[in-house]
């Protein structure tokens, strides 16, 4: 079971945007993370690539812990994330649903509408109003 304080200390590294030794410092060597129902990241290497990845993506990643709840070895963290490059800006509200193991996260799982990845100032596709009747 995870103390408060080490949570506290993980999600602090996170806000900081110490992403990659937050990842090498509270994820278990065999952890496994789901996005929404997607297939699973396997292992604390793939976990650091795919970060890796992402923050090459973006000149900015901010996140905020809006709310932290433990309970036993059940983490849940609710998370703000701003995305930004020259090219667009992406906000992320998701939630974060942990299994901790020996002080490391084992299993983790986040909550998240995917239309909110569409980023801000990307109008969508023109819906096709040519089929639309006219009014009298």
């Amino acid at each position: 079971m995870p103390e408060r304080h080490v949570v506290d200390t993980f999600v602090s590294l996170v806000e900081n945007g110490r992403f990659i030794e937050a990842l090498q410092r509270y994820y278990h060597p065999a952890a496994v993370v789901w996005e929404n129902r997607q297939t699973s990241r396997n292992g604390l290497d793939v976990l650091i690539e795919n970060e890796q990845r992402v923050l090459n993506a973006f000149t900015a990643v901010d996140g905020r812990a809006l709310q932290v709840m433990v309970d036993g070895d059940r983490v849940a963290i609710q998370w703000r994330f701003e995305f930004s490059n020259d090219a667009a800006h992406v906000s992320l509200d998701e939630m974060a649903v942990q299994q901790w193991n020996d002080g490391k996260i084992l299993h983790e799982r986040f909550y998240y509408d995917p239309a909110q990845l569409q980023p801000q100032g990307v109008a969508p596709a023109a819906a096709d109003t040519s089929t639309e009747a006219s009014t009298p």
